[in-house]
């Protein structure tokens, strides 16, 4: 399979398809884009039927194959889409991959949409099937550094010039949501005179359209990102968020450090310990992000923190829980505590 990056697809289409495609990222807008543009290439090239099929866990994978080989005397050349957002087929969805990559039908073209595969996934029977005869789009998150120039070429394309401090001002408030920044520009185009974005334009037109959501806080405070995790928790509090129910987030995660951390240093592995803790396999890397600088001891001091939290918000402790919450969530991001006097009042009560 010839694995492109999604600005390498349109070069690739223009010289003929491929039986197969794969899709595959955690970047939505760039994960429809190349969807389109595969959609758009197959329909110009003859295939006028689509058929959309949503692999879930009680997905019936004989469907494709039944899809596949119907014959008719008026059957049109058609699009085979299958949504795989886990990316994983389970075993009765591999075997029907690996039966199909055999011997493609020159009458479909496949398009495989899937989140984000790591490296065990593409060394499958069935990644390395469709491998044999396909194309597959990997798609990355945009790193920060170079959101501004993404934005850049994107109002260029839209027919806008823009001010590199509007480009700024644009990409610190989308905040690496894409899909937010093209529908910005896309507001833009209709509102900028002479197809000139000022600073002061873009102040005025664009939406703070940050994801701030609870989930995003919990990642970046894994992760080590407390500048990030704090303007989340800051945006979460603009929004009404309820403090109880980042509490409850910020706890569940800190119980599986705890839980994860106690069986490591008991020298179980961490892919176990992250196995019986039922650990989702986009989350083990943050887990152990915190855990190396998280010992389980202060794992452990955060929980009765958390617990010093939960009696604060219900009024059984004179004390903010925003305040507090700012300060638990700067600690899993493995930064010391802005008020270490309130910590120790926070354990205290906690007995």
């Amino acid at each position: 399979m010839a694995r492109l990056r999604p600005e390498q697809l349109a070069p690739a289409l223009s010289k003929g398809l491929a039986p197969i495609y794969l899709v595959s990222g955690d970047e939505p807008l760039l994960v429809q884009e190349a969807c389109d543009a595969i959609r758009q290439a197959v329909r110009q090239a003859g295939f006028k039927d689509r058929e959309l099929y949503h692999a879930d866990a009680g997905f019936d994978w004989t469907q494709v194959l039944s899809a596949a080989n119907s014959l008719s005397l008026f059957a049109e050349q058609k699009l085979l889409e299958v949504r795989l957002p886990t990316g994983k087929p389970g075993d009765k969805g591999s075997k029907v991959l690996q039966e199909y990559a055999k011997a493609p039908s020159p009458d479909n073209i496949l398009l495989l949409v899937a989140g984000k595969l790591d490296r065990s996934a593409l060394n499958t029977k069935w990644a390395k099937a469709l491998e044999q005869v396909g194309t597959h789009i990997q798609v990355w998150p945009l790193p920060p550094a170079q959101l501004p120039r993404w934005i850049g070429q994107r109002l260029q394309a839209a027919g806008l010039k823009a001010e590199s401090s509007a480009i700024d001002l644009l990409a610190s408030r989308v905040e690496g949501n894409l899909l937010a920044a093209s529908q910005e520009i896309e507001k833009l185009k209709l509102l900028a005179p002479d197809q000139s974005v000022s600073a002061e334009l873009m102040a005025s037109v664009v939406a703070d359209s940050a994801r701030y959501n609870v989930f995003a806080l919990t990642d970046k405070a894994l992760r080590g990102d407390a500048r990030g995790a704090v303007k989340t928790l800051q945006g979460l509090r603009g929004e009404g968020t309820e403090p109880l129910a980042l509490l409850w987030a910020l706890t569940r995660e800190i119980r599986l450090l705890v839980q994860i951390g106690q069986s490591v240093s008991q020298g179980v592995s961490f892919e176990r310990a992250a196995q019986q803790a039922r650990v989702r396999e986009q989350q083990k890397p943050l887990l152990q992000s915190a855990l190396r600088r998280l010992k389980p001891a202060q794992a452990q001091q955060l929980l009765r923190k958390a617990n010093g939290i939960d009696k604060a918000i219900k009024g059984m402790r004179n004390a903010s829980p925003w305040d507090e919450l700012l300060d638990l969530t700067l600690n899993v991001a493995g930064v010391r505590s802005l008020h270490p006097s309130n910590d120790r009042l926070s354990l205290k009560l906690d007995h």
